[in-house]
């Protein structure tokens, strides 16, 4: 019985690494776009694959990628939020002059092609709300 439990360990962390190696810097790359930070970045993919790995054997069908990006996304809106419940601006580069919410909308749509759909019930916003933020931050960029 033992031996069984330590095989299923084993496949499960084999198949995590192999999950790992090949999203990883993809979603390193998602992270450093909400957060404008390495350090943060790290922190948020960290925390999001270990929520990932904790639920592997229960994903079924589910994306591992999918279910990650959720995470860090769901993360990075909490950490993003001040003590009063509002959105704080933050990070560098062009991206650091977008509220969170935006950066957040832009990362989905424009970097990972998230559609609005998806992106508006990721954020619990109406598809409207998300072309709207969608379009102001391109504006806020390009200016």
């Amino acid at each position: 019985m033992r031996e069984r439990q330590d095989a299923r360990e084993r496949r499960r962390a084999r198949e995590f690494e192999a999950f790992a190696g090949g999203a990883g810097g993809r979603l390193l790359r998602t992270a450093l776009l909400l957060t404008g930070d390495r350090e943060a970045a790290e922190r948020l993919l960290t925390g999001a694959l270990a929520r990932t790995y904790a639920a592997w054997d229960g994903l079924g069908g589910e994306d591992p990628y999918e279910r990650t990006r959720q995470e860090l996304v769901a993360r990075y809106a909490r950490s993003a939020r001040s003590v009063r419940g509002r959105f704080r601006r933050g990070g560098a580069g062009v991206l650091g002059r977008l509220t969170p919410r935006e950066r957040l909308v832009v990362v989905l749509r424009l970097y990972e092609g998230v559609a609005e759909e998806q992106t508006a019930a990721a954020l619990g916003v109406s598809v409207e709300r998300v072309r709207a933020l969608c379009a102001r931050a391109v504006l806020t960029v390009a200016a």
